[in-house]
């Protein structure tokens, strides 16, 4: 293929050869809305990229709800959050914070990759000259800690990204490039939330309740904790979504609809209204008990609705056990009886992604095999502005969307012969 200054979607260009302009899907703030109307595909220069950052030519880009909150430019403007910081100043966002790829140009300072690596992206970026970042400190913990491709421009949603290089880690060469670019963001922060909070990591045998079991994240879940040997129990909003939760290892699921008690918790001095609710939580409880065939609770629960459920995740959460929250999709004033906290000395742990260690151990469970993807539905690059519209509108298949970029169809494996 002859060398050009732009290549049309799904048109490879020769690999290590970078054109000038790319097209990309953007938000721009007079668009901020409806996604379906604040995405547009535009023709941008390619970035230049840093010593220690590399170039991938992005083959497809996985869908997170994230980029609907920067199309909505709510509850953050994340172009006028960027211009105020003063680390980018530019007037438009690029998102998308999954995706598979080739590296197509490299920075001086870049020595674990090269051009022609096929690879996907996990999203966490931040200082490498950072003082705790040098110091070997957890990076997530560095005030640079950012979520790429959402609270940095130039995400998966184009021709080309500009990553770190840490960013790029192998890519399974038995899973379609739709299928890699899918599972590294939630998988990660799955990850990261049941073998990142040392004592309590999974362990053989460990009962381990996940809220949300047929989501991007509790599909991640309950495969991470078949494969280190735990007990998933999952918890659904629909009985339909239980034969997928089985499919993936879950021990057994509860449709949390066949309860009452969600939301905040009556005060501990309303003694009718307390006596009530602590009886649908047992009750609850009892429902995991039969699952896994004995009264055996979870020593770890897996949280990310945080308002609704909070109360009752600690209530269940067994004697010297942890709730671990990446979230608060129902919203963020949770309560709890403090009582079970300290009486029984549980762990409520917030966690947010992952770091390097976390990610590459998860993609690790991918390259093994141990990972499906759970890819749903896959999607054209025009098409980038209505999986969001279906997400925000709740309208999303079970599994992962992903969006076809560079891939000229689906199904490729590699570069199409």
């Amino acid at each position: 293929m002859s060398q050009k200054e732009i290549y049309e979607i799904g048109q490879v260009p020769p690999i290590g050869h970078v054109p000038k302009h790319m097209y990309a899907q953007v938000i721009r703030a007079d668009r901020f809305g409806e996604p379906k109307h604040a995405f547009k595909v535009e023709k941008i220069a390619v970035p230049e990229i840093r010593a220690d950052e590399v170039l991938v030519y992005v083959m497809a880009a996985g869908v997170n709800f994230n980029n609907v909150w920067a199309a909505l430019g709510s509850p953050v403007d994340v172009i006028g959050a960027r211009q105020k910081a003063k680390y980018d100043h530019s007037d438009f966002h690029i998102g998308g914070s999954d995706a598979s790829g080739i590296v197509y140009a490299t920075g001086h300072d870049v020595h674990n990759v090269k051009v022609g690596d096929r690879v996907v992206i996990h999203c966490g970026i931040w200082d490498r000259n950072a003082p705790s970042v040098r110091n070997g400190d957890d990076p997530m913990y560095d005030p640079s800690f950012k979520i790429w491709g959402y609270e940095t421009n130039w995400g998966s949603f184009a021709q080309f990204a500009r990553v770190q290089a840490h960013q790029c880690m192998p890519k399974a060469s038995h899973l379609t490039w739709e299928e890699a670019a899918g599972p590294t963001l939630v998988g990660a922060t799955a990850y990261r939330m049941l073998m990142g909070w040392s004592p309590h990591v999974v362990r053989r045998g460990d009962v381990v309740l996940i809220w949300g079991a047929s989501g991007g994240l509790g599909c991640m879940a309950i495969q991470i904790v078949k494969a280190e040997g735990g007990i998933p129990v999952g918890i659904v909003g629909d009985d339909r979504k239980i034969d997928f939760c089985m499919k993936l290892g879950a021990r057994g699921c509860i449709n949390r609809k066949k309860y009452l008690h969600w939301g905040m918790m009556p005060h501990w001095k309303e003694t009718a209204e307390y006596n009530k609710w602590a009886a649908e939580c047992r009750a609850f409880g009892k429902a995991i008990w039969d699952i896994v065939g004995e009264r055996k609770n979870p020593r770890i629960v897996f949280e990310h609705p945080g308002e609704d459920t909070i109360p009752t995740s600690v209530f269940v959460c067994d004697t010297g056990g942890m709730v671990v929250i990446c979230a608060g999709t129902t919203g963020y004033n949770a309560v709890a009886d403090l009582r079970y906290l300290w009486m029984r000395q549980k762990r409520l742990q917030g966690s947010h992604f992952a770091n390097d260690e976390q990610s590459y151990a998860f993609n690790q469970l991918v390259l093994d095999g141990k990972i499906d993807p759970c890819l749903a539905k896959t999607y054209t690059f025009a098409e980038i502005p209505e999986c969001h519209q279906a997400m925000h509108e709740n309208r999303a298949p079970e599994g992962k969307m992903v969006a076809l970029v560079g891939a000229p169809k689906p199904g490729l494996k590699d570069l199409p012969l």
